[in-house]
């Protein structure tokens, strides 16, 4: 079984994000708590503050900002095995830590373990519509089961696009490829990681509730992305590594109508 000891949350700040100190206020309101750090490739007094006022350890990355950079440089931070990179707009529930350590703790070799999740609209929790009903049926192969080692059902779920949700992620760091994520990604790096992740022995482990709330806004990394087509290009790539590539070419038609959802 895994203790608090076992657990990291990682907080990625980037910037003067408005939401930074609710994210830390969630991860501070576990049922279990567990250790927390923050990590930034661009201080400013905003983060340290938030940071000193609750007596969190502050990293600053020394490389250039940039996704991948920045979620390795957080992870290697945390010296624990599970690692949870906690985005700063996001909000995780009371019981997220706790359902981690249990569910990995019964899991056999688990790789990832991931949530259900709503989306935060403004001051609007949205817990369904018709991305996430998508997301849900995609997972229906591991929401049966909970977990799977199987390297067939892994890779089921995220054929057909990206369905687990990033934030909601904590990292088994001792069964992992370190660092983790991809470098050279600006989008796609969470999906290219799950389907490394998938040919790999071991489990991925699902909390078939909702834990965390993603924040979807206009200035959000991701909004941006789908606006310069990046998403869509590497979105392809990924689907090419499931399917034939007519098949990728048409089913990313679809995919892409999708994003729109997120801005």
């Amino acid at each position: 079984m895994y203790q608090e000891s076992d657990h990291t949350f990682v907080v990625c700040a980037y910037g003067e994000s408005p939401y930074l100190e609710d994210c830390v206020q969630s991860l501070l309101a576990q049922t279990r708590p567990t250790n927390i750090l923050v990590a930034t490739a661009t201080p400013n007094d905003h983060i340290r503050d938030i940071a000193s006022r609750h007596d969190l350890p502050l990293h600053v990355n020394p490389s250039q900002p940039g996704i991948g950079s920045d979620w390795n440089y957080a992870i290697s931070r945390a010296t624990t095995p599970l690692v949870t990179v906690a985005h700063q707009d996001d909000i995780y529930l009371p019981h997220y830590a706790e359902r981690a350590l249990q569910l990995m703790g019964q899991a056999e070799r688990p790789l990832i373990f991931f949530t259900d999740y709503a989306e935060l609209r403004g001051d609007e929790v949205v817990s369904d519509n018709r991305l996430l009903q998508i997301k849900r049926l995609l997972l229906t192969p591991l929401r049966k089961v909970g977990s799977s080692s199987s390297r067939k059902v892994k890779r089921q779920v995220i054929s057909l696009g990206s369905a687990i949700c990033c934030p909601s992620v904590t990292l088994n760091m001792d069964l992992l490829p370190n660092p983790p994520f991809s470098q050279t990604l600006r989008c796609d790096l969470d999906w290219d990681a799950w389907e490394r992740f998938s040919r790999m022995t071991g489990s991925f482990v699902l909390a078939n509730e909702i834990l965390m709330y993603h924040r979807i806004h206009e200035e959000s990394e991701t909004t941006r992305l789908i606006r310069n087509n990046t998403r869509t290009a590497e979105d392809l790539m990924m689907l090419e590594r499931f399917w034939p590539k007519p098949v990728a070419q048409l089913v990313n038609v679809y995919y892409s109508r999708g994003q729109k959802s997120n801005g």
